[in-house]
């Protein structure tokens, strides 16, 4: 099963690299039931690869000026607050045991993968249904006063810190609808935030569970996305990815599908 693992996480950045977004939302599946990495640290590493991942994958797209700085640092200070909120006082606080009774017993483990199984198959309508509304539109002036675009992305902050995703299939379309955004300009700027976000979450993570972090394994687990992620760069170049995203919204369904099921299975007493 490690090795599926170890071939699943050059996937998850050459899905990044191809649609430019989407193949973080594997990471913590992939830790969990490949490697059998316990849900919380796998969020914790989930957000280190997904950090250093789009922190990589941004950079071509800085000198393609398809990056607007302002807006990242509008929706992502606020993201940053509470993702680092969340991770360093709030999931700790979270008890292991939140409910038990003849019928159900949830954990603090069920909880976090339900709600992620949530998010999945919320980003695959999302993809399936954003298909034909992927379109260009005209960049308008920047404002600094945007509270709608803040609020989003404090509320996408919360989500990251929980769950563990990068959180771009929330963050491209609050950026197009709130900030008016063009697609591209979108994509770029999301990959920004994703990185700054998941990175910074990381920190909350090494204070509480650092003496528990296999490093050696999160830094292979890191390089082989990395990898991926520069050949999905290269591959994007010349291949029309709106078949592939469609193909792979599908399978995060059916992840999501799975994830759902399994974690409800193992409430029951």
């Amino acid at each position: 099963m490690e090795l599926f693992g170890y071939v699943a996480a050059v996937l998850i950045g050459l899905i990044l690299g191809l649609i430019g977004g989407g193949g973080s939302i594997l990471t913590v599946p992939v830790l969990v039931y490949l490697f059998h990495v316990q849900t919380e640290l796998g969020t914790a590493y989930s957000l280190f690869i997904v950090g250093t991942t789009s922190l990589i994958g941004v950079l071509p797209k800085w000198r393609q000026k398809e990056v607007d700085l302002r807006t990242a640092v509008l929706f992502g200070l606020p993201s940053m607050l509470t993702v680092f909120s969340t991770r360093k006082w709030i999931l700790p606080t979270i008890p292991d045991l939140i409910y038990s009774s003849e019928h159900l017993i949830l954990t603090k483990s069920n909880a976090m993968l339900v709600l992620f199984s949530i998010l999945m198959l919320f980003a695959a309508f999302k993809m399936l249904r954003g298909q034909s509304r992927e379109q260009e539109q005209e960049q308008r002036p920047f404002q600094w006063n945007n509270y709608p675009l803040m609020l989003q992305g404090s509320i996408v902050g919360i989500l990251t810190g929980l769950v563990g995703v990068g959180g771009g299939f929330l963050i491209v379309p609050a950026l197009v609808m709130f900030s008016k955004l063009s697609m591209k300009m979108a994509v770029g700027t999301s990959l920004l935030i994703i990185a700054v976000n998941s990175l910074v979450g990381f920190t909350g993570d090494v204070w509480t569970q650092g003496s528990l972090m296999d490093w050696r394994f999160l830094g292979l687990l890191t390089f082989l996305a990395v990898i991926g992620i520069l050949i999905g760069g290269q591959f994007a170049k010349k291949m029309e990815t709106k078949h592939l995203r469609k193909g792979f919204a599908w399978f995060v369904l059916l992840m999501g599908l799975f994830v759902f099921f399994h974690e409800f299975q193992t409430m029951l007493p």
